[in-house]
């Protein structure tokens, strides 16, 4: 079968009634016209055509995957900060900069996060997540790692239908940075299971933004949880031990060994001013991965807000009765929560009363009481947070 167009279509005429048809010849016409119908058959494709290059699997390939939020990663563009762009000497596991993008660590190294206005050329994206290290580990322990993990609750991974027959593949794009090149691994953690699969990737030039698309197998064994506890983990090894890298790597779904979840991992940490850097993260059912979705800032905002809210602007307490000298203020927030969030008050002013006190127990908002001591007294909060992550 022809799959090619011939050339010397663009010169054919229609033939007369005077002509011999010798040049071309009337088999050669025919030839031409079946190698063209041949080639259209070949580019067009069969009905649920495996060829990828047929424009019948690529029309699936739309209607399958081009709809919106077929991106269950929230902020991969790193646009949305909350708690700020820059945090020093971290140690420790927690969210620091990013929204979404928590930094797990163990023991090895000590880390600056930030949050760069640095991002691929020509790729629509304007900042990027960046892990630099500023105390060195050159030979971690055993158990340490750096890890950059994302967590997504069940009720947002029903779409990959794992742990059933019709179990989907997990498509994963992103954009990458580091002056370390070398191998590095991210993996698959299903938390309802204890299943993972990791996969390696890598950084082939030093300090240059890399593009890695990386199709994880489906999985037909261990259903996610369809509820608002995290289910799915993405992990991006910076570094681990050999509790961690002394197997054979986890390159298909299976019961979690340490020992296979890791292997090859280059060690970030293995200098000072070392550093990883990430943006464009991107992650959807199937075996194709398409182009980022790009999505207004607003929507992505209010999907981080669900985990973690920020609050600046001044909220006074007020009389509830003439009677007595309890004062009151509730607060809405800007979109429902997952669950009842953790309230801390960063800044406040009691005005001489009593301590101001968050009532909580609400996803939608809290209330703040204080006891006042003389009826002038005026309390108010400027900065509290909201909290609730996975």
């Amino acid at each position: 079968m022809a799959t090619n167009f011939p050339t010397s279509l663009d010169s054919l005429t229609n033939p007369t009634s005077t002509d011999s048809l010798t040049s071309p010849s009337h088999a050669g016409q025919h030839a031409d016209a079946n190698d063209a119908i041949e080639a259209l058959q070949a580019k067009v494709g069969v009905n649920s055509s495996a060829v990828t290059t047929s424009l019948d699997y690529r029309v699936g390939v739309i209607e399958t995957n081009f709809h919106g939020n077929r991106n269950v990663v929230i902020n991969g563009a790193m646009q949305v900060a909350q708690r700020g762009t820059s945090v020093t000497g971290i140690t420790t596991s927690g969210y620091r900069t990013a929204d979404r993008w928590q930094g797990v660590l163990s023991s090895l190294g000590t880390w600056t996060n930030t949050v760069e206005n640095d991002a691929p050329t020509g790729s629509g994206f304007r900042k990027s997540l960046k892990w630099l290290c500023t105390t060195a580990d050159a030979s971690p322990a055993a158990g340490d790692y750096t890890i950059v993990k994302h967590l997504i609750e069940g009720q947002n991974v029903q779409q990959f239908l794992k742990g059933t027959s019709s179990a989907k593949q997990f498509s994963l794009s992103f954009w990458v940075k580091s002056n370390v090149t070398g191998t590095y691994v991210v993996e698959l953690e299903d938390a309802d299971n204890s299943r993972g699969v990791s996969a390696t990737y890598s950084v082939s030039v030093s300090g240059t933004w890399e593009k890695k698309t990386i199709t994880f197998p489906a999985d037909t064994t261990g259903v996610f949880d369809n509820d608002n506890a995290a289910s799915l983990n993405i992990q991006w090894w910076l570094g681990a031990g050999t509790t961690w890298t002394s197997g054979t790597l986890a390159t298909t779904w299976a019961s979690q060994t340490n020992a296979n979840r890791a292997v090859g991992q280059t060690n970030v940490a293995a200098a000072t001013n070392n550093y990883w850097q990430m943006t464009g993260v991107q992650l959807e059912a199937g075996g194709v991965a398409t182009p980022f979705e790009f999505e207004d800032y607003g929507v992505t905002l209010r999907k981080c807000q669900r985990y973690f809210q920020k609050i600046d602007g001044r909220i006074r307490l007020v009389k509830l009765r003439e009677s007595d000298r309890q004062r009151r203020a509730n607060f809405s927030f800007a979109t429902t929560m997952r669950a009842s969030p953790t309230i801390s008050i960063t800044t406040s002013d009691a005005d001489g009363g009593g301590a101001i006190a968050a009532e909580t127990g609400w996803v939608d908002g809290v209330s703040f009481e204080s006891l006042a001591t003389s009826d002038g007294q005026a309390p108010f909060i400027s900065t509290f947070t909201a909290s609730i992550e996975l």
